[in-house]
């Protein structure tokens, strides 16, 4: 089959109801919860999303409606690109702008870890955890993106999606080896999590520090955050298309990331 016909059937899948469209992104406004960083080491803050009313039909734009916004680059559902971590940001093409536009189409798979989060906030998907996901659902495929579904994003509240306590966030993530092992034996394009960001709550305690973005970016790879409804994804299947705005030299950007599936 070629291209073109490939391209045509997606198109008639598409309008005949055989491949569904499943938004994966969180509304973004005033209440949007932002990543938190701790106070006693002064890093600076990254600002909540604020929308101002320009005109809306009225003596300061009779016909036309329209705001100006502003925001962090990683607030709400956002993309990380490499240089956002240190460790990546001696790569070329590294930014929203010149990362290749290939990666923002991929296959995912999704690791369903929603009864371990339940039950620990502060669980993290190991080696172990991925290779018995792989016995049952096959090999995490070269240049996917591995979404990490705990439901976290149907918390209803701040409070309860950020969870911080004194000694700082609770919230699942991955451990350093989980990560090393997509990286080096799975070359995924990237990570993608319902949490606020990348890695878990407890990142500043682990070896490396934030290994998600340590190492994830340390080898030009990719973050998705703050993602929700992935409990309508299959484990394999699905393809997802997450493509940052394009800021000149940006380290990420909301986004709206769309997903892919077969309904058959």
């Amino acid at each position: 089959m070629s291209a073109t016909q490939v391209l045509s059937q997606l198109a008639s899948f598409m309008s005949t109801g055989g491949i569904k469209v499943v938004d994966l992104t969180r509304t973004l406004d005033a209440d949007t919860p932002i990543l938190q960083l701790p106070e006693e080491m002064g890093w600076g803050k990254s600002k909540p999303f604020q929308k101002e009313e320009i005109s809306r039909y009225n003596e300061l734009g009779p016909f036309w409606y329209w705001n100006n916004f502003e925001c962090g680059e990683h607030t709400g559902t956002h993309f990380d690109a490499p240089v956002h971590w240190v460790t990546g940001k001696d790569y070329g093409n590294n930014t929203t702008d010149t990362l290749p536009v290939e990666q923002f189409i991929a296959p995912c798979v999704v690791i369903d870890a929603v009864e371990e989060s339940k039950a620990n906030a502060d669980f993290l998907v190991d080696v172990d955890f991925l290779k018995r996901w792989e016995v049952a659902n096959g090999p995490i495929p070269s240049r996917a993106w591995v979404l990490y579904r705990t439901d976290w994003s149907k918390k209803e509240s701040e409070k309860e999606y950020l969870n911080v306590s004194d000694d700082g966030g609770h919230t699942p993530g991955w451990s350093p080896g989980a990560v090393k092992f997509l990286v080096s034996e799975r070359d995924v394009i990237g990570v993608g999590v319902e949490t606020v960001g990348t890695d878990a709550g407890q990142a500043p305690m682990q070896d490396p520090m934030f290994p998600c973005h340590n190492v994830m970016h340390g080898a030009n790879k990719c973050g998705l955050a703050s993602l929700c409804n992935l409990d309508q994804l299959p484990a394999t299947g699905a393809l997802i298309i997450a493509a940052p705005l394009k800021i000149k030299e940006g380290s990420g950007s909301p986004l709206r990331v769309l997903a892919l599936v077969p309904t058959t």
